[in-house]
């Protein structure tokens, strides 16, 4: 049956047909119009071809986590295909609907990973495993947190981020999915890739900061619209143009990964923009947004160890700045490049980034990870792939 739809404020073509348990390819079926737009916007009126879809019926003692476990369906779908209900509330007799579904996993590999997702999958992946501590390392320039996750009680502290360009944001959903496999390897038999990870939860805690620009991931995956605070920039600062795919920057126009007091002058002459755009302004002073002074702060209130930013895209490791590296980032660089398959590289005139920051700040081993292959945003076709490469790197992170 196919029923109308107004298209609300944050919808996107993946976000509707996760919450309908439908394909993308279906909406375009009967919306052939979409097909050469690339946003979609509030207000929009486009048809949804809908399956039927089984019910059940809510018995006393139910929950959705027991509903999903019996059922095979994921906590996330499940919870989509019922946005009335309060999965807090149940009450007897109450009707939900069983959507087909992927199966347990929390954390979608399939669809477009957004600022909405993440909060999701750090909701249900806690209710799911109590042991993960989630909380906020500071807020975006508009007013998100910016949520970092731990795992792990070691005394050895470990710092992955991810997102630092908007138009990279697969590389939060491989973190994401990352923290899923650990967490239910530590509560099953204990092994991810061969690797005992109930050891290094004890030996080690990792702190993941999955997506330092929000607002800029958001900008690529929505687009703007005439409401958006910065909209009448955003289209100067983007040569006129409502394609937001190539953007990297902050919502203000700042190059996120430019903005630390490492050589920050150097970069800032070396890239010669001289203002906000989608790519390569280190802004007016080092750490002058939001994003980039809370992820310095809150790598200061900590003893990392190592650190890995993963951007996309290049299959590179670098783990090199200005030579005030430690001997063994060198030997490190090479085992997680033996574990991905990725070239360890040692990489000549880069300034202002957060690993070169880290280096230069505690001489200690920094890494950036240039996962995939291909022209950024890479497709969601290509995760399944890239995440089998840099798993072993993830892991041996925390081994080194």
């Amino acid at each position: 049956m196919v029923y109308s739809y107004v298209v609300q404020k944050g919808d996107t073509l993946f976000r509707i047909a996760r919450r309908y348990n439908i394909h993308t390819d279906s909406i375009y079926s009967v919306n052939p119009q979409l097909k050469g737009q690339r946003y979609i916007y509030p207000g929009q009126v486009i048809q949804l071809q809908l399956p039927e879809v089984p019910k059940y019926v809510i018995q006393a003692g139910d929950t959705f986590y027991d509903i999903a476990h019996r059922f095979r369906i994921s906590l996330t779908d499940l919870l989509a295909a019922n946005p009335g209900v309060n999965p807090r509330r149940l009450l007897i007799g109450q009707i939900i609907v069983l959507p087909l579904s992927k199966g347990m996993d929390i954390v979608d590999t399939t669809n477009d990973y957004g600022y909405v997702e993440l909060l999701e999958d750090i909701g249900l992946l806690g209710q799911r495993y109590p042991f993960l501590q989630a909380d906020s390392i500071g807020n975006s320039v508009l007013g998100k947190p910016i949520p970092v996750i731990r795992i792990g009680t070691g005394p050895k502290q470990v710092h992955y981020n991810g997102s630092f360009h908007a138009n990279e944001w697969i590389t939060t959903l491989l973190l994401m999915k990352f923290l899923e496999d650990y967490a239910n390897a530590f509560t099953g038999s204990g092994l991810l890739r061969g690797k005992n990870m109930k050891v290094l939860y004890e030996e080690t805690s990792l702190w993941v900061v999955p997506m330092v620009n929000p607002d800029g991931v958001e900008l690529v995956q929505e687009g703007a619209m005439p409401t958006h605070p910065y909209y009448m920039q955003l289209l100067e600062w983007n040569f006129g143009s409502r394609d937001f795919s190539g953007w990297k920057a902050n919502i203000r126009g700042v190059d996120l990964n430019d903005q630390f007091p490492a050589n920050w002058e150097l970069e800032r002459d070396r890239r010669e923009v001289a203002g906000p755009g989608p790519r390569d302004y280190t802004g007016e002073t080092p750490l002058s947004e939001p994003e980039a002074k809370a992820i310095a702060d809150f790598t200061q209130a900590h003893d990392f160890r190592l650190v890995i930013a993963f951007h996309t895209q290049g299959q590179e490791i670098y783990w090199n700045y200005r030579d005030l590296e430690p001997p063994e980032s060198e030997t490190i660089a090479n085992r997680l490049a033996q574990v991905s398959r990725y070239r360890a590289i040692k990489l000549p005139e880069s300034d202002a980034g957060y690993k070169d920051w880290f280096i230069q700040q505690y001489r200690r081993p920094g890494f950036t990870v240039e996962a995939g292959i291909g022209t950024n945003p890479l497709p969601i076709s290509q995760f399944r792939s890239i995440y089998d490469d840099v798993i072993g790197l993830l892991i041996e992170g925390l081994i080194v």
